[in-house]
């Protein structure tokens, strides 16, 4: 189960995906749980494919070829119920085989990889969805345990040294670098561990929203075990 320690107010637990769906962001809700306990070998599916790069794409159809013993055959049916299920509701969920993702190390004051706490942005109302079926999961944070890093005096300094343009088109320098996304933890700040097998919905920064977007972060991977992830 989801531990919601000292985030009673910003998390939701449901029971299916219908309630996933429904339920609303508001006040300082913005990440809902559909907890859950599921059988299968979600493992085995990793181990069936010749990983070759930091992130394989996985579909239906190479699912639907693999040769699996029982528990990974109620692990791909899982895992493909959920995808219909999200396409049904008109999202788009890929399934990734992660190695490990990219690191920026363009500023080393200021990285902005997904391992780096950040929200999502659209032009268009939405939401994040994604499930860690097997490896490390990922990370939220609270809103009022983290501090946007374009406000942080030291590293605005910085970036003010990366801007080359007049004084009123510093902040709109911000957001089209993503610079605006990203923040930092505060001391003490303890970040929510997501769980296996969880489908979450997060908060995302967009035009009609009356909430909050959720701060989340990709997790370091243990050496030497891949993630199974779905995300849209």
């Amino acid at each position: 189960m989801v531990k919601l320690s000292n985030s009673k107010n910003q998390i939701q637990i449901v029971k299916n995906f219908e309630a996933l769906i429904s339920s609303k962001f508001q006040g300082d809700l913005n990440a809902m749980c559909w907890n859950r306990t599921l059988e299968g070998d979600f493992s085995e599916i990793i181990n069936k494919f010749t990983i070759n790069r930091n992130i394989t794409e996985v579909n239906v159809a190479q699912l639907l070829t693999l040769q699996l013993s029982k528990k990974g055959q109620i692990a791909r049916e899982i895992i493909i119920n959920d995808l219909k299920l999200l396409k049904k509701h008109g999202a788009s969920p890929i399934i990734n085989i992660i190695k490990n993702y990219d690191r920026d190390d363009s500023f080393p004051f200021f990285p902005t990889d997904v391992y780096s706490f950040h929200v999502d942005r659209s032009p268009i109302p939405t939401e994040t969805f994604l499930c860690t079926y097997y490896g490390t999961p990922s990370e939220i944070i609270e809103n009022s345990k983290a501090t946007q890093k374009i406000l942080i005096p030291e590293i605005r300094e910085e970036l003010k040294k990366l801007y080359d343009g007049s004084e009123n088109g510093f902040e709109e320098f911000l957001t089209e670098y993503f610079f605006d996304l990203h923040y930092q933890a505060k001391p003490n700040a303890q970040p929510i561990n997501l769980g296996n097998c969880n489908l979450w919905k997060l908060a995302v920064d967009h035009p009609e929203s009356n909430v909050l977007p959720c701060i989340h972060r990709a997790p370091k991977e243990n050496t030497g075990e891949n993630r199974l992830l779905l995300i849209c």
